[in-house]
């Protein structure tokens, strides 16, 4: 361990070399002292050694030893200072306690008493090295813990258990940088049941993330944490209308996962929020997205606002609840078992649990609530489903088992409709607007998926997967088509030369034009053309 340097001041020079050559300083664990004859020629040594120890004489030319302790400890607060003076007076010890002096000694040294001090000294410059010792290790671990606080700190904010008025002290406490000023929270989800061969789920989950990192975190200035066996990503972006652009990116991120580690990962996105404390409905609606990939597929990004912009928000119900099989069946049409066949299980499991009709009751009553609680979630118009001239309370006094189970049958099919119904309604006013659009502008060279998926504010991802299932087509087909609908309209009827045409079906190239049109119709426009002519 280094020595502890001393500083002796004194205008008595053979008395500070006595000093020096009397006490074994190595021993006590100091450097051997240097040297000064005044308190000017002392302050001025300080400046360059700072001193661990002064040891000062009172009484010395041009400033006394108690103005040197003055000004020493304006410098250096943490110096040990030793005052030595011939003057038994009461003022001057007053004055070295006011200063806070670590020892007062008067001439003639004892040297025995003298060995005593510097021990005294040592022993507590070795007390405040350790503290320091202690508060940097201290500092060191909290440093390498920060990692885990703050992921635990964006669990607690996803989960929505941390207050407003706290979240400045965690952001100050953990060092965090969230400006937003939106919010998005994303959900890594890779399936378990597809895990490439030789590779644990924890394997899995470091390789997404690191993707994720790689791939997305520069742009949106992300922020991880992991819950619930999944991957959330907190992704910061100016304008809440960026979460389309974040949807696409993560689109992918899922496609990249898949053909670089063979892992199925499905990132599903919440709704875009103002602040930290909306992070939780973020992550609700995130979470409400993952269910939905058995509808739309597993390799890609699902927006919550995008699929089911009536439900955002809502956090999808309790996956221990019995009725969790039936209402994932009459919202995403999932599984091979009828949803009839699901009723039937869930009224045999429960047929034989009430030891009393007023147990049966009250089992009737939660079967109502749960079906009402996810009519509302579903913005179902909940008069089509329990009629105003039905009072489903009296109706639960008077039903059997089996009125129950063949209501509730019925009940389950209606929403299962009024969804389908819902969401059919919905894709087809969106393929429409696509049909519309692409009628408009088929004779703009720029028209791409992009393009239209900024005019319609969708990611393409999820316009992609509407699209084709709606018409059959991917959406470069669907264009293509209409295109040469309408250059073979202007071929015949209007009698267009080839390079008009491609101009206004949107080819810049007349040759690529030709190329298009001789890979759908089997031949050029000119020669078919002539056919057509000669018929």
């Amino acid at each position: 361990m280094d020595k502890y340097s001393v500083m002796l001041v004194d205008d008595e020079e053979d008395v500070i070399q006595v000093i020096i050559k009397k006490m074994d300083w190595d021993a006590l664990g100091f450097s051997m002292p240097v040297y000064a004859s005044n308190g000017l020629e002392a302050l001025e040594l300080a400046e360059n050694m700072h001193p661990d120890v002064v040891m000062t004489d009172i009484k010395m030319p041009y400033i006394d030893g108690l103005e040197l302790c003055r000004r020493l400890k304006e410098m250096y607060p943490d110096i040990r200072i030793i005052v030595f003076s011939g003057f038994n007076e009461f003022e001057y010890a007053k004055e070295a306690v006011h200063l806070d002096v670590q020892e007062y000694l008067l001439k003639p040294m004892d040297f025995n008493e003298l060995t005593a001090i510097f021990e005294r000294v040592k022993e507590n410059l070795d007390k405040t090295r350790d503290e320091k010792n202690n508060l940097q290790r201290l500092q060191e671990y909290y440093m390498q813990s920060l990692p885990l606080l703050r992921e635990n700190f964006y669990v607690s904010l996803i989960q929505g258990n941390i207050k407003e008025d706290e979240i400045d002290q965690y952001v100050t406490g953990y060092q965090i940088d969230l400006k937003g000023p939106c919010f998005c929270i994303a959900i890594l989800h890779a399936s378990l049941s597809h895990k490439p061969e030789g590779m644990d789920a924890t394997l899995m989950d470091l390789s997404v993330r690191r993707l994720a990192e790689e791939s997305i975190s520069k742009r949106w200035d992300c922020r991880y944490c992991t819950y619930l066996g999944n991957t959330v990503v907190i992704a910061q972006m100016k304008r809440k209308e960026d979460v389309i652009e974040l949807t696409d990116e993560l689109d992918m991120l899922c496609r990249l996962a898949n053909d670089v580690s063979k892992i199925i990962v499905t990132a599903g996105i919440g709704t875009t929020v103002d602040g930290m404390m909306g992070l939780s409905e973020s992550y609700n609606g995130a979470r409400n997205a993952i269910s939905y990939r058995a509808l739309y597929g597993r390799v890609k990004a699902i927006n919550i606002t995008e699929i089911d912009p009536d439900t955002e928000g809502h956090p999808i119900q309790d996956a221990e609840s019995e009725l969790r099989p039936i209402f994932k069946m009459i919202k995403f049409d999932q599984g091979d078992v009828p949803l009839e066949t699901l009723v039937d299980a869930f009224m045999a499991k429960n047929a034989g649990n009430f030891p009393s009709i007023q147990s049966y009751h009250l089992f009737v009553m939660n079967v109502f609530s749960e079906l009402y609680r996810f009519a509302k979630n579903n913005e179902l118009d909940i008069n089509a489903i329990f009629p105003d001239n039905e009072d489903v309370y009296v109706l639960a006094q008077q039903m059997g088992i089996d009125e129950l189970s063949a209501w509730l049958k019925d009940v389950a099919a209606r929403m299962h409709d009024m969804i389908q119904k819902k969401r059919n309604d919905t894709t087809r006013s969106f393929v429409e607007k696509a049909r519309d659009y692409v009628k408009d502008h088929y004779d703009q060279q720029d028209l791409s998926v992009n393009v239209l998926c900024c005019h319609l504010g969708v990611s393409a991802a999820y316009f992609s997967t509407v699209f084709k299932r709606e018409t059959g087509k991917t959406f470069v087909n669907y264009l293509t088509d209409y295109r040469m609908e309408k250059a073979v309209e202007l071929l015949i009827e209007r009698d267009e030369k080839t390079y008009v045409v491609a101009k206004k079906v949107g080819y810049a190239d007349p040759n690529y034009f030709s190329y298009v049109f001789k890979k759908q119709f089997g031949m050029s426009p000119s020669r078919y053309k002539s056919k057509e002519a000669g018929k």
